[in-house]
């Protein structure tokens, strides 16, 4: 397995982040799930994070989150590395995030982890196409 970098070196260091996740989880997706649940785990992240786009989540953000300030700017958060796969069946998969950020007090961390479940549907109104949608981890 590659070496991680060291605790802030920035966006230099995210690369290898990228490659420890893929060398440690090696893909198990299709492409377009991949590239779906990537954008979606991605967009949730910074949503949460920085408040940008919470409306587009209405299952993980209640009304009352809407008003809660964000603990990051968006200017000071980034995702650092990104993999989906799958989480014990085709129809569970889970978005592994690595990110970094700087909090409202000033305070700097990266290699933050998050994990996010969604579960696939099937739409019978869009011709039986799949979507993947968030879960709360129960």
């Amino acid at each position: 397995m590659a070496a991680l970098p060291p605790h802030g070196e920035g966006v230099a260091g995210d690369r290898a982040i990228q490659q420890a996740l893929e060398t440690a989880w090696p893909a198990d997706l299709d492409t377009r799930d991949d590239r779906e649940l990537l954008t979606a785990g991605r967009q949730l992240l910074r949503a949460d994070a920085t408040g940008i786009g919470r409306t587009q989540w209405p299952a993980y953000f209640r009304d009352t989150d809407q008003a809660i300030a964000p603990a990051f700017a968006s200017t000071r958060f980034r995702i650092q590395a990104a993999i989906a796969r799958r989480d014990g069946s085709p129809d569970r998969a889970v978005v592994h995030l690595v990110w970094a950020g700087c909090d409202r007090g000033g305070t700097c961390t990266d290699n933050r982890i998050t994990d996010l479940h969604f579960t696939r549907t099937t739409s019978t109104t869009k011709g039986g196409s799949s979507a993947w949608i968030w879960q709360p981890r129960t």
